[in-house]
């Protein structure tokens, strides 16, 4: 059974208080790197993107240099991590984008950034709240686990459907908030197996929830 809207919002507004200064764990230093290194961390932790990104900034520091390089030279620079040679080239078009469709610039609207290779919604519901700061809420396996696991959606809710009804029970300013300290509280408490939310009583006390 799925929880009434107050109640919904706040579980959430409880894990933001646990997790009060959440921030992005992925390494970057501006917004080419952050589409980059979200790109990369599909399938993967935002640790292991992180291992390879400071050679891979290195070396194509702009898209300019990262839209000439080689599919199989990008490659080896993040051979460590899944699908790799995937996002090569998608990291390749995704530069090339960059530079010919935006002057260079990463774009800031979520439209023109779901047109860059290998940016879907997630992607770019990051890069608009992070980069841009842009109220976005991001769901990824992290947020959707935990809204399930804690009946804020149904069980068969879509990831956009998840995005659609936190976007409607939280006010704008505490998307960044929302989605930054459900990643820490999914790593730490809310696990796949064995989660131990049941520690954190706060969660399901609702008692001046009206």
């Amino acid at each position: 059974m799925v929880l009434a809207k107050k109640k919904a919002r706040h579980v959430i507004e409880e894990i933001i208080a646990l997790f009060p200064d959440a921030k992005p764990s992925l390494d970057f230093r501006n917004n080419f790197e952050l589409v980059i290194a979200v790109l990369l961390s599909a399938q993967t932790t935002d640790a292991a993107v992180n291992k390879v990104t400071p050679a891979l900034f290195e070396a194509f520091p702009s898209p300019e240099a990262m839209a000439e390089a080689e599919e199989d030279v990008l490659a080896g620079f993040i051979s460590r991590l899944g699908l790799y040679k995937n996002k090569a080239k998608y990291m390749k078009k995704c530069a090339q984008q960059i530079v010919t469709d935006f002057g260079g610039e990463v774009p800031k609207t979520r439209k023109e950034l779901e047109s860059l290779a290998g940016v879907g919604r997630k992607t770019a519901n990051v890069v608009m709240s992070v980069g841009f700061g842009i109220p976005a809420f991001a769901v990824d396996t992290h947020v959707e686990r935990i809204c399930k696991h804690h009946d804020i959606v149904p069980q068969d809710a879509t990831p956009r459907q998840v995005e659609d009804y936190v976007c409607s029970i939280l006010p704008k300013k505490l998307w960044l908030p929302a989605h930054q300290s459900m990643i820490l509280f999914g790593r730490a408490i809310c696990h796949p197996r064995n989660p131990e939310c049941h520690k954190y009583p706060q969660l399901y006390d609702f008692s001046n929830v009206k």
